[in-house]
C-alpha cells in the first residue's frame, strides 16, 4: 500500500498539468496615439516547411513591418528566406517559435491539433531556450519573444517561459487559421481590423492562399490609413483572454 501510495504522490504533478485545458493569450497594442488613428501589428509564424516568398515581397513592396516567429526548423531549412528577413531587419524582427514546433503543454502522451507536447518541463526549456540559440546564432540578436506552437499554453508552461525572461506573444486576430483558409475568407477576417489589434498569419506554406489573402486584406487596411508596428516597438497587454481551449489531451 504504501508503495502504491508513495507512486501515486509522483504522479500527481503531471496528472495535474495534464488535467488543466492549455489556453490561448489574446492580446492588444496598448496604444496611446492620437485621436482617430488605427494602429495594428501584425505577426508572421513560420512553423515548419517552406518560405512563402509571396508574402515577404509584399511586406516588402508596401512596406509593412511584421513580427516573425520562426522555429529553428525553419530557419535551417530555409537559408535563403532567412537572409531575405535579414536584409529587410528594419521590417523583420524574428522571434523564437521554439526549436521543433512543439506545443507549450506538458505531460506525457500530450498532444494539440494531433502535434505532441512536451513530456516535461525539462524538454519545455529545451524547446524555447534551442530555438532562442537558433535565432540568436541566425540574427546575432538575443530573442525577447516567444510564440508557442499552435498558440496554446499549459499555465505551468506559461510561467516557465516567462521565468526565462521572454514574453509570450498572443495575438487578437487570427487572420488564416493556420493557413488553411481561403483568399475571401482571409480577406474578410482582416477587414475585421481594429485599433491595437495584433494579427496573426502564416509564411511557411506557399501553396495556401495566405500571400494572395493578406495582400489584398493589407492594401484595404493602408488605404484605410492604417499604420503597421513590430511588437518590439509596443506595449502590450492582455484583454483578459486566457480562455480555456480543450483542443489538447
Amino acid at each position: 500500500m504504501r508503495r502504491i501510495l508513495a507512486f501515486l504522490l509522483g504522479l500527481w504533478p503531471v496528472l495535474t498539468i495534464a488535467s488543466v485545458h492549455p489556453v490561448e493569450l489574446h492580446q492588444r497594442l496598448a496604444l496611446s496615439g492620437a485621436p482617430g488613428e488605427n494602429v495594428v501589428a501584425l505577426t508572421l509564424d513560420a512553423c515548419d516547411g517552406a518560405f512563402d516568398a509571396g508574402v515577404v515581397r509584399f511586406l516588402v513592396e508596401r512596406r509593412i513591418p511584421a513580427t516573425v516567429f520562426a522555429t529553428r526548423k525553419w530557419l535551417e531549412r530555409n537559408p535563403e528566406g532567412t537572409a531575405i528577413l535579414k536584409r529587410h531587419a528594419d521590417l523583420f524582427d524574428i522571434e523564437d517559435h521554439g526549436a521543433n514546433h512543439v506545443p507549450a503543454v506538458i505531460g506525457e502522451g500530450r498532444r494539440v491539433y494531433g502535434i505532441s507536447g512536451n513530456p516535461d518541463v525539462e524538454h519545455l526549456r529545451e524547446e524555447v531556450s534551442q530555438g532562442a540559440e537558433a535565432i540568436e546564432e541566425a540574427t546575432g540578436l538575443k530573442p525577447r519573444w516567444y510564440r508557442g506552437a499552435t498558440a496554446l499554453y499549459d499555465p505551468q508552461a506559461i510561467e516557465d517561459i516567462e521565468a526565462m525572461g521572454y514574453r509570450i506573444a498572443g495575438f487578437s486576430l487570427n487572420v488564416d487559421a493556420g493557413a488553411t483558409l481561403s483568399k475571401a475568407e482571409i480577406v474578410a477576417r482582416i477587414r475585421m481590423a481594429r485599433n491595437g489589434d495584433i494579427l496573426i498569419a502564416h509564411m511557411n506554406k506557399p501553396r495556401s492562399d495566405t500571400a494572395e489573402g493578406l495582400a489584398e486584406g493589407l492594401k484595404e487596411l493602408q488605404a484605410k490609413g492604417f499604420r503597421f508596428v513590430l511588437l518590439r516597438d509596443e506595449t502590450v497587454v492582455s484583454t483578459g483572454g486566457r480562455a480555456s481551449r480543450s483542443l489538447a489531451v
